[in-house]
């Protein structure tokens, strides 16, 4: 398990990406696509077109990082393209993705309305 550092700022990248692409691939994408800094100690997320490999690219302060993960089954929850091309995450919802679960929208729990 990788501790998240509090206020580590983590984003999606939206939509599909070239999982072909190596931590170099993806820093550019990061700064040309994104429009931000892939230096500047923010983990970024990305997904191939088959839905089950995410890469994950940060700058730990002393070089660049990229942590692959493949599920066995099922596919990563990924949100379609916005304006930005990029949204926020919190840790806890980085790790229900890493988890393979649901992250936008955790379903309630049902509470009961009568204890007898």
């Amino acid at each position: 398990m990788i501790a998240l550092a509090s206020g580590l700022r983590i984003y999606l990248a939206c939509g599909t990406t070239d999982m072909r692409k190596g931590m170099t691939g993806l820093a550019m994408l990061v700064q040309q696509g994104l429009a931000a800094d892939p230096f500047d100690g923010a983990v970024f997320a990305f997904r191939g077109r088959r839905a089950g490999l995410i890469k994950l690219l940060w700058h730990d302060g002393i070089g660049l990082c990229m942590l692959t993960k493949r599920l066995e089954q099922g596919q990563f929850v990924w949100p379609s393209a916005t304006s930005t091309g990029r949204i926020a995450l919190s840790a806890p919802q980085l790790t229900a993705l890493l988890d393979g679960c649901e992250w936008r929208a955790p379903v309630p729990v049902r509470r009961p309305e009568l204890a007898g």
